[in-house]
């Protein structure tokens, strides 16, 4: 037997297929008598719209998407990234909605991936990697494709917010150091356009009062093991480093042992965004675990809502979580101290 279609339905309820899709989209005011009418014929005739008719009607893709604007190499090696992602698609699938990913290394390539997003290959996107003063705010809005950001964003925006505290952690990371004995305590940061990076950095820079021991990095590997090699080359080298993610302090850890600096005796080690692996080097590597499975949850959350006609919103996750491990136990080693610079900016 053929599966029923529309028409069958128009026809057993009496009415035109238009009405029958306004029935289900309500798209148009129907009666409450003729859409039990489509109703019950839909039923008899065990008929159930398609999603992709649904969103046809509804003039919706059912999909979200998500443009990653960093290097493909750095997206291979951070562990950010792929819990943030299956954090958003556990969300999507409870609505069988799909997740449009894309990588984009350029701001032409990223402006062709939103114009092809909001000319119908999604409904909304998340937007990541804030920067403190950012064009796809503005470049969302004219092309009027809703989004959700995510990080501290405190410029004018029309969007939700899903935001967390960044500096927090940083702050608590450096007063554990001092309590230890420390007082050369450097920082490798991200790159300091990025909110989440720059926030982190005024922390530091805050906390310790100076940046004669701030680098600006990049979260790869290789920044993080060549700005170590340069503050460990410096004639009063910092006894204490923090890096702003696991994979830049994963590779300057390593780099200081081939120098034969022992992990915390000599130096101690901090990361940040806890990589599975960094709980299993010896010794184990303190970090500060971001949950972005739960990011990428509420973020999907906050967007489902939007596009649901809810007004925007900032809402702020509680995820961040300092774990102690070996590689900050211990006193710090001595050294001489150093005249502390003028405050961050």
């Amino acid at each position: 037997m053929d599966r029923p279609t529309i028409d069958d339905v128009a026809r057993a309820a009496g009415v035109t297929k238009a009405t029958v899709s306004h029935a289900y989209s309500g798209k148009r005011p129907i009666s409450a008598t003729t859409k039990a009418r489509v109703f019950a014929a839909a039923q008899r005739l065990d008929w159930v719209p398609s999603s992709r008719a649904r969103a046809l009607a509804a003039r919706r893709t059912d999909a979200v998407g998500v443009v990653l604007s960093r290097d493909p190499s750095i997206l291979a090696s951070d562990a950010f990234f792929p819990a943030f992602i299956s954090g958003v698609e556990a969300v999507l699938a409870e609505h069988e909605i799909a997740l449009v990913l894309q990588v984009a290394s350029t701001r032409t390539a990223e402006e062709r991936a939103y114009r092809a997003m909001a000319s119908g290959r999604a409904d909304g996107v998340i937007v990541l990697d804030l920067h403190r003063v950012d064009w796809r705010v503005a470049y969302l809005q004219q092309i009027r494709l809703p989004a959700v950001l995510l990080g501290a964003y405190d410029a004018e925006s029309p969007f939700s917010t899903v935001r967390t505290d960044d500096a927090a952690p940083v702050r608590d990371l450096v007063a554990h150091l001092r309590e230890l004995g420390h007082t050369r305590i450097a920082h490798v940061s991200g790159p300091l356009d990025y909110v989440h990076s720059h926030a982190r950095a005024g922390a530091y820079v805050h906390s310790v009062g100076s940046k004669e021991l701030l680098r600006e990095g990049d979260f790869t590997a290789g920044s993080g093991r060549a700005l170590t090699a340069e503050l460990l080359d410096l004639p009063d080298r910092p006894t204490a480093i923090l890096y702003a993610n696991d994979t830049m302090a994963i590779a300057g850890y390593s780099y200081a042992r081939s120098r034969g600096l022992l992990v915390p005796d000599d130096l101690a080690v901090a990361g940040f965004d806890d990589d599975h692996l960094s709980a299993h080097l010896s010794p184990a590597l303190t970090s500060v675990s971001t949950d972005p499975f739960r990011r990428g949850r509420v973020a999907a959350e906050r967007l489902l809502a939007d596009l649901a006609g809810e007004p925007p919103e900032s809402v702020t996750v509680d995820c961040n979580e300092l774990r102690l491990r070996a590689s900050t136990a211990g006193p710090a080693p001595e050294a001489p101290h150093t005249e502390l610079e003028e405050e961050f900016s």
